[in-house]
């Protein structure tokens, strides 16, 4: 089990720009909604993006700390 703030902190540790929000799907810890908006993902393919936040949670996916991630990255949108 992870809890929602680290997770947070290991997403903003690597792209430090980003806003991002976790759901804790179960009440487990481990099944999370994450969704990322960066300025670090323009220009980059959806799975370029989702590479980085992989990444980012390198070690809780490799212990099972986080078991299941549904994960929703975007770049911020213009209010122009």
């Amino acid at each position: 089990m992870v809890q929602s703030a680290d997770v947070e902190a290991a997403i903003r540790k690597a792209i430090p720009d980003a806003s991002v929000t976790v759901e804790d799907l179960t009440g487990g810890g481990d099944h999370l909604q994450v969704s990322v908006v960066s300025t670090a993902f323009d220009g980059l393919t959806r799975i370029r993006q989702h590479q980085l936040v992989y990444a980012a949670l390198q070690q809780e996916l490799a212990s099972e700390a986080i078991h299941a991630l549904a994960l929703n990255t975007s770049v911020p949108t213009s209010n122009s």
